[in-house]
């Protein structure tokens, strides 16, 4: 379990690491692309070389790394222009709650088993994401900016659906072309292209001066690589201990990162909790133990 320990944290790691971006002003998308050129320089390291472009292009899961890699960029991008139109809590609760997906995938695509309990379990997670991640509530201004009402829907939306897509390529994946011995090639290849599509876009926002470039940028992507890097690697690492155990460690994966980040929040940056936010973090630990051992 020590492998999905470390997965919860470092992921939990990456939402802090965002929330001072804000906090100091960094640019958060060149954050994010230089993010994913640690994670490759990362992978290089762990792995012991370079990828191997011209040998891996012919794997079978060549592709879908490619797929993956596009889809994390475009994700994390989604994410944080969710968070300016639509607020952090429902940017949150979008990602968290697409876990259903992953989910609902093992379940009719690798006929894993689960109990009325796990099951349970699952509907009460969702319920605590809710309570959880609740925000306060906020008078109506008169600017006309209202949260997730009307177009703001759509965000939250497909940050829920694609989030949900990337967490079950990875068990697609891991299931269908991984063995152990590739693990590291086949996350490089993925976090290769999610720089080289991230930085093509960013080149383009420099050259028509849609954004001016930070060298913070540039030292925040680093400190959010490489628990970046790892939070995936731990995270197949657990798929691979456990087979036909995504159904389970999936969704305690997604609701610890909701209970350690909504305490962090708490005593440590001082965010105000509400009564219904400490009734969802109670409710995150019991799903968690339902989901786990139900």
């Amino acid at each position: 379990m020590i492998f999905l320990l470390g997965s919860i944290l470092c992921s939990t790691f990456l939402t802090i690491a965002f929330k001072l971006c804000d906090r100091f002003k960094i640019n958060t998308f060149q954050a994010i692309i230089f993010n994913y050129l640690t994670c490759l320089i990362t992978g290089s390291i762990v792995n012991g070389a370079l990828p191997s472009y011209g040998e891996n292009i012919v794997e079978p899961w060549f592709k879908w790394a490619v797929i993956m890699g596009i889809g994390f960029v475009v994700s994390f991008n989604l994410i944080a222009a969710t968070v300016q139109k639509s607020g952090l809590a429902i940017a949150s609760v979008a990602s968290k709650l697409s876990l259903v997906i992953p989910f609902v995938a093992a379940i009719f695509l690798y006929a894993e088993s689960v109990s009325i309990v796990n099951i349970a379990g699952i509907v009460l997670a969702l319920l605590a994401v809710i309570f959880t991640l609740s925000p306060p509530k906020k008078p109506a201004r008169a600017s006309g900016k209202t949260g997730a009402g009307g177009g703001t829907f759509v965000l939250p939306l497909i940050v829920f659906l694609l989030t949900g897509f990337v967490d079950s390529l990875v068990k697609f994946v891991e299931h269908r072309f991984l063995d152990g011995t590739n693990n590291n090639e086949y996350l490089v290849t993925a976090f290769s292209s999610a720089f080289v599509a991230g930085f093509l876009v960013m080149l383009y926002r420099l050259i028509t001066g849609k954004i001016v470039f930070q060298f913070a940028g540039v030292l925040a992507g680093i400190i959010i690589g490489i628990p970046n890097y790892f939070s995936i690697w731990c995270l197949m690492k657990v798929l691979k201990i456990f087979p036909g155990g995504s159904a389970v460690i999936l969704p305690v994966n997604n609701m610890g990162i909701v209970l350690i980040s909504a305490v962090i929040a708490g005593f440590i940056f001082k965010e105000h909790l509400r009564r219904i936010n400490w009734v969802g973090i109670v409710l995150s630990i019991i799903s968690i133990c339902m989901i786990a051992f139900g």
